[in-house]
């Protein structure tokens, strides 16, 4: 099984949320709970203003009391509307099929991820609260994959 197989398994259990639709629901609902779960370095390179941050690597002890990751916020939000937010839309599906199998009953992932959030021409700022350029945002997601990262079969 590879990585691609999860996530499309993960896919078929949860629900997605396209950029567009994603505007509508935090006009709706100013209480919508956005969480990405890149990793912080990227977050304060640049997010969905609002947003909070828990690295996927910690997601599951960040949703539960007692543990040095617990983030109260996520622990209170099992019935809140909460949209998971990642680069692409990958690392958000499993982080929100771990959510549904913890007792959330209101998340969806971000579908494209902020690369799509981008795409469609909607605000990212940085760890600042600075706005970012979106020209910026398309270099910052190109894909970064090292010649030694890629598979034998892609290099034929």
């Amino acid at each position: 099984m590879r990585l691609s197989d999860i996530v499309r398994d993960c896919l078929a259990e949860i629900r997605e949320i396209m950029p567009w639709h994603l505007v509508d629901r935090m006009q709706e609902n100013p209480e919508i709970l956005l969480l990405d779960v890149r990793e912080p370095e990227e977050f304060a390179a640049m997010h969905i203003g609002g947003s909070i941050n828990v690295p996927r690597g910690v997601l599951e002890s960040a949703c539960e009391w007692d543990y040095e990751d617990t983030v109260p916020e996520l622990v209170l939000a099992r019935d809140r509307e909460i949209v998971v937010v990642c680069r692409s839309g990958r690392r958000s599906a499993l982080a929100s099929r771990v959510m549904q199998q913890l007792g959330y009953r209101n998340v969806v992932s971000l579908k494209t991820g902020l690369r799509g959030w981008n795409d469609y021409e909607e605000p990212l700022e940085d760890g600042s609260g600075r706005p970012v350029d979106p020209e910026a945002a398309d270099l910052f997601f190109l894909s970064k994959v090292r010649p030694e990262q890629r598979s034998p079969a892609s290099k034929r």
